[in-house]
């Protein structure tokens, strides 16, 4: 058995990989693991998004928290980032999600929160799997009185939505915003906090029927709200994600609107009010290159991490940044949550479009997004890490960087999950860099597969 937690807790197909009997152990260890130290009957806090396996195991978590004498808190279909900030309104002990993410809908996830709304430490979620796999512990099992229980917080939602809407001043009256929920977990949050904020609200993907979230529809499939504001006529498009932890932008011709502009034009808007930290940005490897041009004409820094937003809120929170995320539209605003939030990200860039008086497509327009080509050459799992080592295959990435002048880039890197590695090569001229990523990605299988 492969570890249980990946990078984003526990995922796999529901009733299959992710069973009810797993669920109501994840439930049952984390609950132990968690509030051990609690000298009061411990609080966990609990929110779904919109999959049809969301009630399976949603009811096996529960039994497993109750189990250890921990009091389970429901707080229904929620986006992921709601259940950080309420986990510490309420004081609870530990929150958790039940979401696949982005992710088609027979897959589902759980994943924790400790009490201050941050995702586990990889000691922590390896503790709980201890317990899981090895009966590493023995877990205390109370009996009469000091059972758990299940109690529902009926204004989780709207308790969410009121602390969003705060994170903005004055209102967003006269903007035009189409949204795509994803038939996901921001069905209800998002039309509601926009249409509070003042905003003309125009919605799709908003009725979930259990099996169609993500289903050609919100930030993984932009065709729809792409064509829908143009229909529409509306200032900007919001895409979420299935748990709403990500968003991506539309601007008013249609054009995507990708994580790295929106971070450059809230970034530079934070910086003329003298928010931003050290004028610092903190973004992954696969920014795009246009990101760092931008940041040089700008006086912005960017600071780099490895791909994945924990790697990305570690640097914010050891320096002290506010904001940082990623290109897919996965963005923590440090300031206001512990967690990348596509409802507060949608917001505070409608806010910045409305103060400026300008159109999305000139906002956008701060950045430009050089072609990016991306090939995976397939190797053996041994030598993935080992491409640098080789000669010819070193020769080859020095002599492009030297030929692209700072104006493109090569990066390299190898998968997480599969015997693969990553090619990753931008630049100006489409055509010449997707003949160029192929040549490389040849040689390295050549040389290593």
């Amino acid at each position: 058995m492969g570890r249980l937690f990946g990078t984003d807790g526990v995922r796999g197909v529901a009733n299959q990989e992710l069973t009810a009997e797993l669920a109501y152990k994840l439930g049952q260890a984390g609950a132990y693991v968690l509030t051990a130290e609690t000298k009061h009957t411990p609080k966990i806090l609990v929110g779904t998004d919109t999959r049809i396996s969301g009630d399976m195991l949603e009811a096996a978590l529960v039994s497993g928290i109750c189990s250890v004498g921990a009091e389970a808190i429901c707080a229904g279909i929620i986006p992921t980032p709601a259940v950080a900030y309420l986990t510490r309104l309420y004081n609870a002990d530990a929150g958790v999600v039940i979401s696949a993410s982005h992710n088609p809908f027979e897959f589902n996830g759980i994943k924790f929160f400790n009490n201050k709304g941050y995702k586990l430490p990889d000691a922590t979620e390896d503790r709980i799997e201890a317990i899981i796999v090895n009966r590493a512990e023995e877990i205390p099992m109370p009996t009469g009185k000091n059972l758990g229980f299940k109690s529902f917080k009926e204004s989780a939602l709207d308790d969410y939505v009121a602390f969003v809407k705060s994170t903005v001043e004055g209102d967003l009256k006269g903007l035009k915003i189409a949204i795509d929920c994803a038939n996901g977990a921001a069905y209800e949050a998002a039309p509601l906090a926009l249409f509070d904020l003042g905003a003309q609200v125009s919605v799709i993907n908003n009725e979930p029927d259990g099996v169609n979230i993500n289903s050609g529809c919100g930030s993984t499939h932009l065709k729809q709200l792409q064509e829908f504001v143009v229909e529409s006529g509306a200032d900007i498009g919001l895409a979420f994600d299935g748990d709403a932890d990500r968003v991506l932008a539309v601007d008013e011709t249609g054009n995507v609107v990708d994580g790295d502009q929106i971070m450059a034009i809230i970034g530079l808007e934070l910086k003329k009010k003298g928010k931003l930290a050290e004028d610092t940005i903190v973004a992954t490897v696969m920014s795009n290159l246009g990101f760092d041009i931008m940041a040089k004409r700008e006086g912005l820094n960017i600071k780099k991490t490895k791909v994945g937003d924990r790697y990305v809120l570690e640097e914010m929170l050891a320096n002290g940044y506010v904001l940082g995320g990623e290109q897919s539209g996965h963005i923590i605003f440090l300031e206001h949550n512990t967690t990348g939030d596509g409802l507060l990200t949608g917001v505070q860039l409608a806010k910045v479009l409305k103060e400026s008086g300008k159109k999305m497509s000139e906002l956008a327009n701060v950045m430009q997004v050089l072609p990016q080509v991306l090939k995976n050459a397939k190797v053996s799992n041994e030598k993935k890490h080992k491409y640098m080592d080789d000669e010819v295959i070193a020769r080859m990435c020095r002599e492009l960087e030297e030929e692209f002048h700072g104006e493109g880039r090569v990066l390299i890197r190898p998968s997480g999950t599969e015997p693969l590695v990553r090619v990753m090569i931008e630049g100006k001229d489409q055509e010449y860099i997707t003949k160029r990523a192929q040549e490389l990605a040849k040689a390295i299988e050549e040389r290593l597969g």
